[in-house]
C-alpha cells in the first residue's frame, strides 16, 4: 500500500491543525495493524505527510485513551509514552532515520545504518546531534508533561517539519525532493503506559519497529 507524498508551494502552517486547508491535498493514511502483545486499547491513528523542495511536513491524529508523557527532553525514551513514529529510508545513504514524538512534544531522532540490537542500541547508528536535531520542528496539542495518565477518550495532534538540512549529514546529498522513492513506516505506542499497544501502518512480522526490511514505499510526487 504505497503512500504518495504530494507537493506543496507553501509549508502548511503550524497549528496542529486536521483541519486546515493546507492538508487537502495530502493522502491519509491509516495504522491499522495492531500487534497481538497488545492490551485491549485501540487509539485510531492517522498521518498526513507534504513535501516541498527541501521539507517534508507530517501531522499526526491520535484518538487516544490512557495518555502519558513523562519521558521529557530531546533524545528522551519517548516511546514509553504515548507516542507516534516516523521511520524512513531516503533514496541515498545506507540507513534510515527514526523520529518518535510523545504527545508532550519532546523527539528522539536517529540515524541507523545497521539495526541489529545490541546492549548499547544497535550495531551502527547515530543519535542525531542536537543541532541537527533543534533543526526539526514537533508541536503537539497537549502539556510537555502528563502525569497521571489521562485515563478519557482525547483526540491529540503532532505536527513535525523535517529539513532536508537535517538528513544530509548523516545520510548524504538529498538534493531536491520530489520525483523520487524512499520507504518507511509510521507506528504508534506507549510501552510503559496503564494499557501498552503497537500499532503499525505496514505489518510487521515480529514486534520490533527497527525492521527496514517490513517498511512499505513512500513516493514523493
Amino acid at each position: 500500500m504505497p503512500y504518495c507524498i504530494h507537493r506543496v508551494t507553501s509549508a502548511p502552517p503550524l497549528t496542529c491543525d486536521w483541519y486546515d486547508p493546507a492538508w487537502k491535498g495530502a493522502e491519509t493514511a491509516e495504522l491499522t495493524h495492531v500487534r497481538p502483545e497488545s492490551s485491549d486499547h485501540r487509539p485510531k491513528v492517522a498521518v498526513r505527510l507534504l513535501h516541498d523542495d527541501s521539507h517534508v511536513y507530517g501531522l499526526f491524529q491520535v484518538r487516544d485513551r490512557f495518555i502519558r508523557a513523562v519521558n521529557i527532553g530531546y533524545q528522551a525514551p519517548v516511546c514509553k509514552d504515548s507516542c507516534v513514529e516516523f521511520f524512513f529510508k531516503p533514496d541515498v545513504g545506507p540507513g534510515y532515520f527514526n523520529l518518535e514524538m510523545s504527545a508532550g512534544g519532546s523527539y528522539l531522532f536517529y540515524y541507523v545504518r545497521d539495526h541489529q540490537r545490541t546492549e548499547e542500541g544497535f550495531v551502527d547508528y547515530s543519535a542525531v546531534d542536537e543541532a541537527c536535531g533543534r533543526l526539526l520542528t514537533v508541536k503537539t496539542t497537549l502539556p510537555e508533561r502528563i502525569d497521571p495518565e489521562i485515563d478519557r477518550p482525547l483526540t491529540w495532534y503532532a505536527q513535525f517539519v523535517i529539513p532536508v538540512a537535517a538528513l544530509e549529514p548523516y545520510c548524504g546529498k538529498i538534493g531536491a525532493l520530489g520525483k523520487r522513492t524512499w520507504r518507511g513506516n509510521f507506528y504508534k505506542c506507549g510501552d510503559d503506559t496503564s494499557h501498552p499497544h503497537w500499532i503499525t501502518w505496514a505489518p510487521l512480522t515480529v514486534l520490533n519497529y527497527h525492521l527496514p526490511e517490513c517498511f512499505d514505499t513512500l513516493t514523493l510526487a
